[in-house]
């Protein structure tokens, strides 16, 4: 098992840049669709990636996403 990407989690780890890199991708796909195809997307997205990522941060990361905040989200602050 991963470890999960924390607030603790340096910046330079490959995790938060994989989990930036999931973001995006859902981001680009499905920003106009309903709610529960973006967290299903997203939780798919960072499976896929390998990361252990709190049920709170993805479902903070969805509400950007919905809201249509998403355009250049940055996940970093959404980890602390």
């Amino acid at each position: 098992m991963t470890e999960p990407v924390t607030p603790a989690t340096p910046d330079d780890d490959p995790r938060v840049e994989a989990l930036q890199a999931a973001v995006d991708r859902v981001v680009s796909y499905e920003e106009s669709a309903p709610r529960e195809t973006i967290r299903a997307e997203l939780d798919g997205a960072v499976s896929q990636a390998g990361l252990d990522v709190g049920d709170d941060v993805l479902e903070r990361l969805t509400d950007a996403i919905d809201s249509g905040d998403g355009e250049h989200l940055d996940v970093r602050p959404f980890l602390a």
